[in-house]
């Protein structure tokens, strides 16, 4: 009998071991409306948390932005538009290209601008099956997580004495419940006025 129960105990940590995941991806792209709706929320979340105490006190005066980013991408052109946007409608601050023509200049770092899913619980992988991709699962309870991820921090001053501003970061959620059957949604990326299902 002793011998059952052990066997029982290492079938079931067996079969837990089997089925427990965590796993994490970025997405290299932005294919698809939800991919995109959760970065430019996330963009737009972002700079609405530019802290008053920085950028109020520059009411009236011409800022040199300087925006970079580790690539050249189009969502990164998208988010120097919106901060712009930002600063002239929200702090009265003059956007303006020739730096000599500025009153302050504001250097922006952006070290996250795009998508990350990751999974946690319990699933079959049944990848190892002819005909089926190596990560396809039968998922028995999970909680599937896909974000939108904008992150950033900032010098701003006139030149020479430019301070740092803190790190600032927005996350857009959209996660779901992953059953064998069915995804049921615990969130939602739609906004109040913007639409929906």
């Amino acid at each position: 009998m002793p011998h059952r129960g052990i066997r029982l105990l290492l079938a079931g940590l067996a079969f837990a071991a089997l089925t427990a995941c965590t796993t994490r991806q970025v997405q290299d792209s932005l294919v698809g409306a939800t991919a995109q709706q959760l970065v430019t929320h996330s963009i737009d979340d972002l700079v609405q948390r530019l802290p008053e105490t920085d950028f109020a006190p520059h009411a009236g005066k011409r800022v040199h932005v300087a925006s970079h980013f580790v690539e050249d991408l189009e969502v990164h052109r998208y988010a120097q538009r919106r901060l712009s946007l930002e600063l002239s409608r929200r702090f009265d601050i003059q956007v303006v290209e020739d730096a000599e023509a500025a009153d302050i200049h504001l250097e922006v770092f952006y070290t996250a601008l795009g998508t990350d899913q990751s999974s946690k619980g319990f699933s079959l992988p049944v990848g190892l099956v002819p005909g089926l991709d190596e990560s396809t699962r039968i998922d028995l309870v999970t909680l599937d997580q896909f974000h939108g991820v904008a992150e950033m921090y900032y010098f701003l001053g006139t030149p020479g004495e430019e301070r740092r501003g803190d790190v600032l970061q927005a996350r857009t959620r959209s996660d779901a419940i992953g059953l064998p059957i069915v995804k049921i949604p615990i969130s939602s990326i739609d906004r109040q006025g913007e639409g929906g299902d």
